[in-house]
């Protein structure tokens, strides 16, 4: 009885620790970036107690990023499907929103059986034209990173997903378009393999639309290739919501699934806290797309 009360308490603690333990933190390069001659002081977490809040909490941001890296967040390995995501947070290319659009995320990710891979991109962005260069570069490196991990971190190459909001969701859309070629130099086998996620989702995609004209940029070019996406934007936000519907309705005009949802109030930036506004459902719909899609089982 002795031996049996132990060996539970010793199976406790190993459920304990496990859950406890920090996530891992990888370098995205071996060492310094493509095409970075920025000159940056450290690395700095600039939040603060009069940080803006979303739904009364404050929002962790961190600048001045030179080193890239992924923090991977692993669910419960009864809860594991061995689906992953790649998360890109926003923050306009000038600074992460590490908290919002990263680690809560990352949560809600591994709540469902996803892993959630969190993108530190470079920030400041590196190049004014375009913006999103560095930031891909980094997205590119970090999903066939993952991929060659998925043998070891029993992952399944063929569901690496992106996810990204605002900025970040910029950078999601531009990694699952710009597949076809390399926008760096390859370095090792690493960059071998394929850089294309099997799918995005794009919460209040930023800069992917000419306002003036309301038509997608030149660059942003869909083909049968394209990996399907699903959308979520509230229409009362100021970056306008034909990012999302008329890339959406670009995937449909090549035959690629799209799924959009357009909420009335919310703004920009909402994340996934709960509100009083109907844009905080988007990962329940989020969820059942994937599932619908069979990236989820």
């Amino acid at each position: 009885m002795k031996l049996r009360a132990i060996s539970l308490l010793c199976g406790f603690w190993a459920v304990l620790s496990t859950l406890a333990a920090d996530p891992m933190v990888l370098p995205v390069w071996p060492n310094d970036p493509p095409d970075d001659t920025m000159e940056l002081p450290p690395e700095k977490d600039m939040t603060t107690e009069d940080s803006g809040k979303v739904e009364g909490k404050r929002v962790a941001r961190i600048t001045n990023v030179s080193n890239p890296t992924i923090t991977v967040y692993r669910p419960q390995k009864e809860l594991d499907t061995g689906a992953s995501v790649v998360i890109c947070p926003g923050g306009g290319h000038r600074i992460l929103a590490w908290d919002l659009e990263g680690t809560e995320v990352a949560d809600w990710l591994n709540s469902i059986g996803v892993t959630g891979i969190i993108l530190k991109y470079r920030v400041p962005a590196r190049h004014k034209e375009p913006l999103w260069r560095s930031a891909v570069q980094d997205a590119q490196r970090a999903v066939r990173l993952v991929r060659s991990r998925a043998s070891e971190w029993q992952l399944d190459p063929d569901r690496v997903g992106i996810l990204g909001f605002s900025a970040g969701g910029q950078t999601a859309a531009m990694t699952s378009i710009l597949h076809e070629g390399n926008h760096y130099q390859p370095i090792d086998a690493i960059d071998d393999l394929p850089s294309r996620p099997d799918f995005a989702v794009l919460v209040y995609p930023a800069w992917l639309v000419d306002e003036e004209r309301r038509l997608l940029k030149p660059e942003v070019r869909v083909t049968e290739s394209t990996p399907p996406m699903f959308f979520a934007h509230a229409m009362d936000d100021p970056i306008t919501v034909d990012n999302s519907i008329l890339l959406g309705r670009a995937l449909k005009d090549v035959g690629v699934h799209s799924e959009i949802h357009l909420y009335d109030g919310g703004g920009h930036g909402f994340g996934l806290r709960e509100s009083r506004f109907p844009c905080s459902t988007w990962p329940v719909s989020c969820e059942r797309w994937m599932r619908i899609r069979g990236i989820l089982p």
